[in-house]
This record gives structure tokens, C-alpha cells and sequence, in this order.
């Protein structure tokens, strides 16, 4: 395609969607809000056609009458990659930003008749269990938090928009398939930092639950090959998720494997009283660990059938492997502590 706007381009995925595209001869504009840097995964600056600051929360994303229209002409494609993935929001700010903030971006599309490739999350199913199907419909309610809510509410507003779309769903996203690497750490990181640092040591969870831990390589990736089979993709939905989730025991055990980490003791949830916690981890339960509760509680088995289909991609698998990938490069990149350094 000859122009392929990034929204959230300063953003982990954004920022590798660009790398990606850039070497694959495409002419990318990038969106961004503050931080007006664009990075691969590897850390290196992306060469992209142009860099546009704006605020998607704004109407005409805050730009000026002149650059809005430019950017609607020039435009054929828009990946929506902006969002917030904090947990820890009011209803309002995750409206602003992951609702209205797409209802923004849809204008833009719309007002140059642009394609939209809108990545959501693939827990935008909800508090269920078992099967997830790729074309099956949002629920209405149900919603662990936020951030799930206004992500439905975010695609229902995509897929009523008139334009040519489509909608990648991906699973928790972590570092690279093969090295573990990422270049920040956030959102999850922070929780699992404190668990493996023995500073939360019961976690409640269901003896079923499972994670989808998905390599950002095969998000990214996947966004890029729908990019490049757009006429097939075009009005589907698409899981970017793992062939096999991680279960939270193999969770538990596997950080509990790494000489100086911690695991976390495993606990049903029916039974666990966060005020009988020692006041620190008490704390640092309400400030983190709670946050992400219901994700160490669920099932959910997500189907890719489709992606694999259009994209021909296979999804790798969040095995033990994996995991000890990731708290590798944890350790190497000085985030989680060696055990010589815990020893002291």
C-alpha cells in the first residue's frame, strides 16, 4: 500500500508494526502523543516516511484543519495501535482514549475512505471460559475491568463505521519469541517483577487457570501479514494469540525454577483474604497484583483458525520454554535481580 498510517507508533507494538512495515518497502506516517520516537523492538529509531504528533482523545485528533485533511488524502490504510493498557484507570479515562479516542480515528478513515486494521485485545470475550472463537459475538457485559470494556465498545464502534476494516485480537503480549527480548518493561512486568522478587508470595488462582502469553514478534508480525493479505482480511476478526496458553501452576513453578526468584504460592480464590496479608504485600496486592487477579483466574482457549488461514502463520506456544526465555532476558537486562545479587 502507498500510505500506512500508525496510530500509537511511539507505543511497544506500534513501534515494531512500523520497523516491520518500513523493511517491507512500505511508506508509513506515525502517529504519537508525547514521545515523539518511534523504535523497533531492537531499540533502533524507525526511518518512517514522517512523524505527526497528535492527541486521538481530541477531536480531528487535535490536529490542524490543513494536516488533517493531508493526512486523510494521503492515507490507505490506518492502524489503530493507540490505546491505554493500564488497569488501574476510571471508566472515564479508558472511554477517552480507547472508545472516544476510536471513534477519532474512524473519522479520519472515514473522511479519505481509508481501510482500518483496529487492534483490540483478545479479552474482549470477558470473564469466560473455554472456546473463544474469532467470529463469534462481543459480549454486552461481563467485562473484568475497563480496559476490556472500553476495548469492546472500541470494535463495535469499528465495525459500525462503514468502512472496510478488520480487527486484531491479540493475547497478553511479552517479549520475542526466540530471546524473550523487549524493550520496556510494563504493564504485567510489573506485577510479575513483584512476584518474582518475593514481594507477593500468594497469588489467587483457579487450578484451570491459564495465560496467553503471546511474543510480541508474532503480534507485530501478524499485523504486518494482514496488512499484506488485505483483501482476504478484510472484515474479519483475528486472534494473534498462543496455539497453547501457559497453565498458572507452570506459571508458578517455572519462576519458582530460576535460582534466586521466587514463585508464588497458588491459592483458591474462594479463600484468600487479602487483609490477612502482611501489611507491604497487602499493599502491594491492592497497588498491583489485584489489577491483574481476574487474569490468573480464566480459561479462555482462543481459537486462530482464521488467522492461520488468511495469514498462513502458525502461533508458537507459551510453554515453559518461553517463559524461562523471558525471565532470562529479565535477568540479563538487570530488571529481576541474579540470585548472586539477591544473596547479598
Amino acid at each position: 500500500m502507498s500510505g500506512i498510517l500508525v496510530t500509537g507508533a511511539a507505543g511497544l507494538i506500534g513501534g515494531e508494526v512500523c520497523a516491520r512495515l518500513v523493511r517491507a518497502g512500505h511508506k508509513v506516517t506515525a502517529l504519537v502523543h508525547r514521545n515523539p520516537e518511534v523504535r523497533g523492538n531492537d531499540g533502533e529509531i524507525v526511518p518512517v516516511a514522517e512523524t505527526v504528533r497528535c492527541d486521538i482523545r481530541k477531536q480531528r485528533l487535535g490536529l490542524d484543519d490543513a494536516t488533517f485533511e493531508r493526512l486523510a488524502r494521503d492515507t490507505d490504510l490506518v492502524i489503530h495501535c493507540a490505546a491505554t493498557i493500564r488497569f488501574d484507570l476510571t471508566d472515564e479515562e479508558y472511554s477517552a482514549v480507547n472508545t472516544a479516542g476510536t471513534a477519532n480515528v474512524v473519522s479520519l478513515a472515514q473522511a479519505g475512505g481509508a481501510g482500518l486494521l483496529h487492534v483490540s485485545t483478545a479479552y474482549v470475550c470477558g470473564n469466560r471460559n473455554g472456546p473463544i472463537m474469532e467470529g463469534e459475538p462481543l459480549p454486552e457485559s461481563g467485562f473484568a475491568n475497563g480496559y476490556e470494556a472500553s476495548k469492546a465498545a472500541g470494535e463495535a464502534l469499528v465495525r459500525g463505521s462503514g468502512l472496510e476494516w478488520a480487527i486484531a485480537r491479540p493475547g497478553i503480549t511479552l517479549g520475542e519469541y526466540a530471546s524473550g527480548r523487549i524493550r520496556q518493561f510494563d504493564a504485567i512486568y510489573l506485577a510479575f517483577k513483584l512476584i518474582a522478587e518475593g514481594h507477593i508470595r500468594l497469588v489467587p488462582a483457579a487450578s484451570d487457570a491459564t495465560l496467553n502469553f503471546v511474543p510480541l514478534d508474532h503480534v507485530a508480525g501478524g499485523i504486518v501479514a494482514l496488512v499484506e493479505n488485505w483483501e482476504k482480511a478484510r472484515g474479519g476478526t483475528f486472534h494473534l494469540v498462543a496455539s497453547t496458553p501457559l497453565p498458572m501452576a507452570d506459571f508458578a513453578n517455572g519462576i519458582g525454577s530460576v535460582k534466586g526468584l521466587y514463585g508464588p504460592t497458588l491459592v483458591d480464590p474462594d479463600a484468600f483474604d487479602p487483609a490477612a496479608l502482611p501489611p507491604l504485600e497487602r499493599r502491594l496486592h491492592g497497588r498491583v497484583s489485584a489489577l491483574y487477579a481476574s487474569y490468573f483466574q480464566r480459561d479462555p482457549r482462543f481459537d486462530d483458525t482464521h488467522f492461520r488461514e488468511v495469514t498462513g502463520i502458525m502461533s508458537p506456544p507459551a510453554d515453559q520454554h518461553y517463559l524461562r526465555r523471558l525471565i532470562e532476558f529479565c535477568i540479563a537486562e538487570g530488571f529481576l535481580p541474579t540470585a548472586r545479587a539477591l544473596t547479598r
